[in-house]
């Protein structure tokens, strides 16, 4: 025989009623505790850097862009900020055009010497004038670069002089931290390389023929490591020749050498001193020996 169940009460149900709605607010918070909004972003670990993490190079800032360079590392990519280097091409293309310009006489510190000369060339026309010109350029472009400010004794090869002894007044005036006077050798067809020529104490030159000497180690040193032209077997001796006899190193009151990059009457050096790779290699070689010489300065 079946009972009859007896309905619940009006307190009973309303009872009942607030029960389910507490178990529902319950459930609503702890969903919304074990799950975070869908608009928020995980927090990074503490120093991390968001946008090394980005794949947009646009969104990039500039201390995460491999590109750029933090001031500390850029600093160190300019390590001739602040200093002067004087560079002096040797001869110019309009020499040969004014004989009685370049043949007058001046003083070199010690004795009477012409003002200029047209230089030498190779067998097939290149110009020593030309190819110290172009060196010059490769040079005074790497070290702007590096942060120099340079001094040029002449900005083109179409002209007549300066003066050997006009030229060392030039830089001499500028007040570089070091100087050099780039080449290219005549000499015999047989011999080959390049040389370093230092000055000899003759007064004005005094101070300066100790780190005069350092700075040519320095330009031996790069020659050799950066450019396949080899020391001379012709000039000098293991590439230092000591010259009393030019104005650029007599009247120099810096740091200065010349250099004799290679000889342009020997087939395979020619080869060479007209080649643009050549020549970028010498200004690389150059701008190092600055770069040494000036770092211990």
């Amino acid at each position: 025989m079946k009972t009859r169940r007896r309905p619940p009460s009006g307190e009973g149900l309303i009872l009942a009623l607030v029960v389910v709605a507490l178990i529902g607010i319950g459930l609503a918070a702890l969903f919304a505790v074990l799950r975070p909004a869908a608009h928020q972003v995980p927090l990074k670990p503490a120093g991390t850097n968001p946008a090394a993490h980005t794949g947009s190079a646009g969104s990039r800032s500039p201390s995460a862009d491999p590109g750029r360079s933090s001031p500390a590392h850029g600093a160190s990519k300019r390590p001739l900020a602040g200093k002067v280097v004087g560079i002096d091409p040797g001869h110019n293309g309009g020499n040969g055009a004014d004989p009685a310009y370049i043949n007058q006489l001046i003083w070199n510190g010690r004795a009477s010497e012409t003002c200029d000369t047209t230089g030498t060339s190779t067998d097939g026309g290149y110009t020593e004038a030309r190819y110290n010109f172009d060196v010059a350029q490769f040079l005074r472009a790497d070290l702007l670069k590096a942060g120099a400010r340079v001094v040029m004794t002449r900005t083109s090869n179409t002209g007549v002089g300066p003066c050997v002894n006009r030229r060392a007044e030039i830089l001499n005036n500028a007040h570089p931290n070091v100087a050099i006077d780039i080449h290219a050798d005549g000499g015999p067809p047989w011999g080959r390389g390049f040389s370093v020529l230092e000055p000899v104490a003759d007064g004005p030159n005094d101070k300066v023929i100790g780190s005069s000497a350092r700075f040519g180690n320095d330009v031996l040193v790069a020659m050799t490591r950066h450019t396949p032209m080899p020391v001379s077997n012709y000039y000098g001796h293991d590439g230092i020749q000591p010259r009393d006899d030019l104005a650029g190193l007599n009247l120099a009151i810096e740091p200065k050498v010349l250099i004799e990059c290679g000889n342009m009457r020997n087939a395979t050096d020619a080869r060479l001193l007209t080649s643009p790779a050549f020549q970028k290699h010498v200004a690389a070689a150059l701008t190092d020996a600055i770069i040494s010489f000036l770092a211990r300065r």
